[in-house]
């Protein structure tokens, strides 16, 4: 039956606050104490923060200088990241022990199609829990869990009751589970694009769902088809173990054109600081460097320098971000885009992504969850 209706059995287990709950279980002090994995430097960034320090507003990829205004007790700790990969391997051994179809997307979370689980147990809810009980007592930490018949809804609902919890979203209950949802709750759909279907009147899922794909498309272009299906719970992408992703990047368009080398050096850096919290995240480890620049007048360059070995780390990555852009300056018009690339990636799968070729349909049949 299962197996006609094309109907999966996808778990989405995410760690609870991963990097600092490892550090506080290692460092019995910091147990109950808010807490940040990063630098405190004035250019650091928060790595990780502590259910603790989130009560506080303090959040990954938060300048170090605001975490700590908003938490004047928050403790830094120097990240270490051989042990978060350590830990990381224990918990992927024990998703395979029930499935051979496991997607990491980072260091501390993955995607598991349990459809036909290894050990014939048929119940992913069941699955679930005993995956959250072996990590725990393999590693002392704890995950929270979505249970549910995609990837979208799946990976949603892990995050309904963190930490430490579990959400079960079944066939028939998707369409309404995601009507519900703020817009900002789907992938893709950042502080701007929020902004601009406010102004559209769109707040949740059942609004987005209400507009036609035409309706969308005239104002969200290319994620108009994606929209379109997830506000209706649809999402059919397959859970595809062992995909290496090319590269890991981030870029960022400004609102003033940046001209001058202190603007352009300025901007470097706290590129260099989201880009590499987003490379020690993924665990990713390369040679390639790129620097993406666009002007102006929308031309566009990019400029490489490429390694024998892999990037040491963030000092390194920092000083080859900064010398590719030292060899474009100085600028004759303004950059309206600067973007920085690690590529040449070894052993890192890819991060989740939304297919664009999603089916129309989507079944909503009773299925043993």
């Amino acid at each position: 039956m299962t197996e006609q209706l094309g109907i999966r059995k996808i778990i989405h287990i995410d760690m609870d606050a991963f990097f600092a709950s490892v550090e506080q279980r290692d460092h019995p002090e910091l147990r109950g104490k808010p807490v940040a994995v990063g630098g405190s430097a004035a250019r650091g960034v928060v790595a990780a923060a502590s259910y603790e320090a989130r009560q506080f507003g303090v959040r990954s990829a938060m300048p170090s200088v605001t975490a700590k205004r908003r938490c004047p007790d928050l403790i830094f700790v120097k990240h270490r990241f051989d042990v978060y990969r350590e830990v990381s391997q224990q918990i992927r051994a024990i998703f395979r022990s029930h499935s051979d179809l496991v997607e990491p997307l980072s260091l501390d979370e993955a995607y598991i199609d349990v459809t036909q689980d290894k050990m014939g147990i048929g119940n992913a809810t069941r699955i679930a829990e005993m995956i959250r009980a072996e990590i725990k007592k393999q590693t002392q930490l704890t995950a929270s869990a979505g249970v549910s018949y995609n990837k979208f809804i799946a990976k949603i609902a892990s995050d309904q009751n963190k930490p430490n919890g579990i959400c079960v979203i079944k066939p028939h209950q998707g369409a309404d589970f995601v009507a519900q949802l703020p817009v900002r709750r789907f992938f893709g759909v950042g502080p701007k694009t929020a902004e601009r279907m406010a102004k559209l009147d769109i707040h949740t899922g059942a609004d987005l769902r209400a507009q036609s794909e035409d309706f969308l498309r005239q104002h969200f272009g290319k994620s108009a088809g994606y929209l379109f299906r997830a506000s209706r719970g649809v999402d059919h992408r397959e859970v595809k173990p062992n995909r290496i992703r090319k590269s890991v990047g981030g870029e960022r368009t400004y609102g003033s054109d940046l001209v001058s080398d202190t603007d352009l050096e300025e901007a470097m850096e706290k590129i260099i600081d989201i880009v590499w919290n987003s490379i020690e995240k993924s665990g990713s480890r390369g040679r390639t460097v790129t620097l993406k620049a666009k002007y102006a007048d929308f031309r566009q360059i990019t400029r490489s320098k490429s390694l024998e070995r892999n990037v040491e780390g963030k000092a390194e990555f920092a000083d080859i971000g900064r010398e590719l852009l030292a060899s474009i300056m100085p600028v004759e018009n303004g950059v309206r885009l600067l973007g920085l690339t690690l590529a040449n990636l070894e052993g890192v799968e890819e991060a989740d992504k939304i297919s664009a070729s999603l089916n129309e349909d989507s079944e909503q049949s009773a299925f043993n969850f």
